[in-house]
């Protein structure tokens, strides 16, 4: 089929076609010219100041003069290589999982779930072994936005699929419990949970203690995504078919090795959309935490359009925020989706 066939069929096959068709394109006519002269044509990448910015486009140099801190936050210059290093060990983690065995790829998913963490809280807080401490109120920008992330996704993600295989047993105190602490979570808003884990939270711990508010902040947006994806996970678990359970009670399975074995991977394997956008959705929450003090990427940027020497330039730097925050929730939805074509097994 050529173009003009496809075109007639698909564009302007009838008058309301041809009206939506014509209108879009006079859209795009509109707004797509200013809007790449104002990002590449007229814009300037190259400079010291705002007072190189003459091309009447979008000042880039504020993003190059500062993307050391939209990247690393207030974290020492001279200690930055310990952000680098560990980032490099997960992504060479992550890329070599995909290219090894399958023996081989159990011992790297240990490592990235029970070892790197712990690795990586040394490397970023130091402290001991000859590494300088650095506390966690100078970390900052997108290195904080991922900590964040990246730790609640871990623990979150085991904590709801326990609270919904909860609410679905039949002992009534795991069963109220588990509907309690869900409708709990969902009945707030995350700006509150984060607030009263600042504040409040440590009124209730033992005189003399102090937890670190990123633990505390992380706690909080674990325990309220959790709830999030306890919903999605029940809903695999109420898709499959009761025959299910019935096939593995009568080759002796008990509870545990059931779920564990038969009804869990093919309820997660049906909920992998719905966890995948809980994840995403979770990734672009983060910058509630400046609520608390904790600045993030786009809290990183917000400190940084107020600098006297910058001012004028929030556009630019919400902009290219906004394009960060873009990539990687694109690519956590396509990881997803190629996740969901590798387990399918029905055309």
């Amino acid at each position: 089929m050529n173009f003009t066939n496809w075109s007639r069929k698909n564009l302007f096959a009838n008058w309301k076609d041809s009206l939506l068709t014509i209108t879009i394109l006079y859209l795009f006519y509109v707004s797509i010219p200013p809007l790449l002269n104002w990002v590449f044509l007229d814009a300037t990448f190259f400079g010291d100041s705002k007072k190189d910015c003459t091309g009447g486009g979008a000042c880039w140099v504020f993003i190059n003069v500062w993307i050391k801190r939209f990247t690393y936050g207030m974290y020492p210059n001279d200690q930055i290589w310990r952000i680098n290093l560990a980032f490099v060990i997960f992504f060479i983690s992550i890329g070599s999982y995909f290219f090894v065995s399958s023996k081989i790829k159990k011992y790297i998913f240990i490592f990235l779930t029970l070892v790197f963490p712990f690795l990586a809280i040394f490397l970023f807080h130091g402290g001991s072994l000859g590494l300088e401490e650095v506390e966690t109120r100078v970390w900052g920008g997108l290195f904080l936005t991922l900590f964040i992330s990246v730790f609640s996704i871990i623990f979150c993600f085991p904590i709801g699929v326990l609270l919904a295989m909860g609410r679905r047993s039949n002992l009534p105190v795991i069963k109220y419990f588990s509907i309690g602490f869900i409708e709990l979570w969902r009945g707030v808003p995350l700006i509150t949970v984060l607030f009263m884990a600042a504040v409040m939270f440590p009124v209730f711990l033992p005189s003399g203690t102090n937890l670190d508010k990123l633990i505390r902040v992380i706690i909080a947006i674990t325990l309220f995504e959790s709830a999030y994806i306890a919903e999605v996970v029940r809903g695999g678990l109420q898709a499959i078919p009761r025959g299910q359970y019935d096939a593995a009670n009568s080759i002796g399975m008990g509870y545990w090795k059931s779920h564990l074995l038969i009804i869990l991977p093919q309820a997660l394997k049906i909920v992998i959309p719905g966890v995948a956008n809980t994840f995403i959705a979770l990734f672009k929450d983060t910058p509630l935490i400046l609520v608390v003090g904790l600045m993030e990427l786009l809290g990183m940027v917000n400190m940084a359009k107020t600098n006297p020497a910058w001012l004028g330039l929030a556009t630019e730097g919400y902009v290219f925020a906004a394009f960060v925050y873009f990539i990687f929730c694109f690519s956590m939805s396509r990881y997803s989706l190629s996740l969901e074509n590798k387990l399918k097994t029905t055309n």
